[in-house]
Parts: C-alpha cells; sequence; structure tokens
C-alpha cells in the first residue's frame, strides 16, 4: 500500500507510543524511521527486524555509561534498538562537540544500527560534521561509513566488503560516530585488510529517490501496517464511566 510520508510518521510515532516509548522518544524514533524510508534506504524493513526485539513487559532500561570525558563517551546499550538508545547521547555528543570542536560517541551492543542515520541527519542540519560507522561480522565481512557535510541533512553512504578477515573478528554490534564542527569528516576507509566498495549511496542520488518518495508516497507492506496500527491503538484509553463523565464541551 501506498502512504504519505506525514501518514507514516504520525501512526509510527503513535505506534512508539504504544511501545512503551516516552512523547520523546517516540517522536524521534518515527523521524529516524521516516527519515530513513524516505530516501529509500530500507527504514520499514529495519522496523520489522526491531519489532521483534520488543516486549511491552520489559520495558526499556537507560544505556550502562562504560567510560566518559570531555571528548569521548562510551555506552553499552544491552542489545537495544537504536531507536531507544542513541537520540539523549547523541545530542550529548553534539554538544560536546560544539564546546570543544570534536567529539566521539561509541555505543556498544546496539541493534538496528543503520537507522541512527535519521537522527545523524537532525544534528548535521544544525552545522556539525558528522561521520558514523559500524561493522557487520557475518561473512561478508562489512564495513558501513555514512558521513554528512555541516548544514546538510543528506548523507554519502560507503559499504565496504572486507575479504581478509581479520584474526581477532567477532561479533559487533557497537556503531562510533565522530563529530567535528570544524573538520569535514568523509566516508571513506583505510584498512590493512584488502577490501572492495559493495555499494555507495551519494547526496544527489538520495535528493532524486526522496522527490520521488515526496511524489508517489512511500510503498509499506500491509502486515507491517497493521502491526503498527495495532501498536497504536495500545495508546487509547479504554471508554468507562469516569472518563466519558470528563468528555464534551465545559459548560
Amino acid at each position: 500500500m501506498k502512504v504519505s510520508f506525514n501518514e507514516l510518521q504520525s501512526l509510527s510515532c503513535k505506534a512508539f507510543i504504544g511501545m512503551g516509548f516516552s512523547d520523546g522518544q517516540a517522536t524521534d524514533a518515527a523521524d529516524m524511521l521516516c527519515w530513513m524510508e524516505s530516501y529509500g534506504l530500507d527504514g520499514l524493513k529495519t522496523l520489522s527486524a526491531a519489532l521483534l526485539q520488543y516486549s511491552l513487559q520489559h520495558p526499556y532500561a537507560p544505556p550502562e555509561s562504560l567510560y566518559q570525558d570531555s571528548d569521548v563517551t562510551v555506552l553499552d546499550a544491552n542489545d537495544a534498538s537504536v531507536l531507544a538508545c542513541s537520540h539523549l547521547p547523541l545530542e550529548l555528543a553534539f554538544a560536546k562537540a560544539r564546546a570543544r570542536g570534536l567529539s566521539v560517541l561509541k555505543i556498544k551492543r546496539c541493534r538496528q544500527r543503520q537507522l541512527i542515520m535519521g537522527y545523524l541527519a537532525r544534528l548535521a542540519s544544525r552545522g556539525m560534521n558528522v561521520t558514523a560507522f559500524w561493522r557487520n561480522s557475518q561473512l561478508p565481512l562489512t564495513e558501513q561509513v555514512v558521513g554528512f557535510r555541516a548544514n546538510s541533512s543528506v548523507p554519502s553512504i560507503r559499504i565496504y566488503a572486507v575479504s581478509e578477515v581479520p584474526e581477532e573478528n567477532k561479533e559487533n554490534t557497537g556503531i562510533t560516530v565522530v563529530m567535528a564542527n570544524h573538520v569535514d569528516l568523509l566516508p571513506t576507509m583505510r584498512s590493512d585488510y584488502e577490501y572492495d566498495l559493495l555499494a555507495r549511496h551519494d547526496e544527489l542520488d538520495l535528493l532524486n529517490i526522496r522527490s520521488q518518495a515526496q511524489t508517489l508516497g512511500i510503498n509499506v507492506d500491509d502486515a507491517l501496517w497493521d502491526q503498527l496500527k495495532a501498536f497504536a491503538k495500545l495508546t487509547l484509553v479504554a471508554s468507562n464511566v469516569s472518563s466519558r463523565s470528563g468528555a464534551g464541551p465545559a459548560d
């Protein structure tokens, strides 16, 4: 089915609240999701995987701080999705970069890492150069590098395959974000191991995709749309005598 950007944003925000997100978390998560999908970056496909991890009986806990100084922050997200654990740490890293020129944020054990791009776009549009990178340890070993220029909400994206797997390689579900307010951070890779460029998405390509999405709408799987509506219904308060007594215009 086809929906507009606003329809997807509204329903997904209500669905995240139904999953137990706070209002602020839900708004940020919906923005991240819709940004990804509007640029053709499989936000909805990633959301489907994220939904499998959520249980309303197990509320989300904030990430654990492992290390922090004036420039570097290292957190353990305990396998939470970046939709739930990244917005406040990213704002802190942004404030550090504003004050000191550079900051590094490392989030260990987080899921659906590519969805973080939607929030990075917001920070970049506020005048910050941002680069993020993460590794997928399955074969072939891949490294994804995403770079935003300051004052641009559209990234350049590179996905590399490392043909020679390092001996120390193990499951890696972390992400590293580097912010600088005065230095360009380009989405390139250097490695002692041989690697190949699997895919690249440049700003102009992504802008063309977004223009089509704005004109033609966004494709959403019917089953996922119904799942989002089911979560959104959890935000509704059941009608009772007390709730009905407060309804209607004031005297």
